[in-house]
């Protein structure tokens, strides 16, 4: 799925409502091998539309380290897991980075 203009290293956002959810949100998608590893930061305040009206919530977010290959299976297991009706999940494409820690990356989202 990947080509010449198609980066191979991922970071993949997502946010949930609470710390738990947050670190069992990373954990199941290392443990899966699906992310190299996951990044829980928080709180953080967000602000949106939803439901015809502007919410303000706290959320913790969720940076995963993953691979374009990996990436739709990383999407489909966030939609599984998360309990959002319209979860955050947005990959933003690495452009450049140290070449070890980007293999590092690769080698640990193999399928096994």
């Amino acid at each position: 799925m990947t080509s010449a203009d198609t980066p191979t290293v991922l970071t993949v956002q997502t946010t949930t409502d609470s710390q738990d959810k947050a670190a069992a949100l990373a954990r199941g998608a290392v443990e899966a091998r699906l992310a190299a590893c996951a990044q829980v930061a928080g709180p953080v305040t967000s602000v949106y539309h939803w439901a015809g009206g502007i919410e303000t919530t706290q959320e913790w977010q969720v940076l995963f380290k993953t691979t374009a290959a990996r990436y739709p299976a990383l999407e489909r297991h966030l939609l599984a897991a998360h309990d959002y009706e319209t979860p955050e999940i947005v990959a933003t494409p690495v452009v450049a980075g140290s070449p070890a820690y980007l293999s590092w990356i690769t080698a640990e989202t193999v399928a096994r």
